[in-house]
């Protein structure tokens, strides 16, 4: 499975090539994802591991709405077996520039909205945890070590899962 933004380097794609048919179900591969031309080291979004070569009639795909609801914006796909890691990297460059972050920032929370029931309670909630969320993407994280993208990146997903809560509380 490749998204239209993802590429494979070569390492990657010698290890597809060579990947045994054997009892795997899946296998995984690490992704670098870009942001603004660079590549993003922190944050939650460095080195992560995704499966994406796998027995189609095994695989199935899990929604993952960050902020609940029931909205297919984030999923993942699941196989039932073992799974075994491939060597190389798929580099993901979805937000060449801020303009892009944000037209897919707005457009993603707005989905996640419609399928999530919010009430004052809750949005208050959600702001609590982005404030908190925020250093700990930041600081602990290591947001800080991709300088002003770590920031954005960390102010843009500490408080995702409470712009899509608002959204949907302007919706009742």
């Amino acid at each position: 499975m490749l998204d239209a933004d993802e590429r494979l380097d070569q390492p990657l794609r010698d290890a597809i090539a060579a990947a045994p048919d054997s009892g795997f179900d899946g296998y995984c591969v690490r992704r670098t994802t870009y942001f603004c031309g660079r590549p993003v080291s922190g944050a939650g979004w460095g080195d992560e591991r995704l499966l994406r070569l796998f027995r189609t009639q095994r695989a199935s795909l899990e929604p993952m709405p960050a902020a609940g609801g029931t909205a297919d914006v984030h999923e993942r796909w699941e196989v039932p077996g073992a799974v075994a890691d491939l060597a190389g990297r798929l580099h993901h460059d979805s937000y060449p520039t801020v303009a892009s972050y944000r037209a897919k920032f707005a457009r993603y929370t707005a989905l996640e909205a419609q399928g999530l029931q919010a009430t004052p309670l809750d949005a208050g909630r959600s702001l609590l945890r982005a404030a908190a969320r925020l250093p700990w993407l930041f600081v602990v994280r290591g947001g800080w070590r991709d300088g002003w993208r770590g920031a954005y990146i960390s102010a843009g997903s500490a408080f995702y899962p409470a712009v899509v809560t608002l959204k949907a509380l302007r919706r009742r």
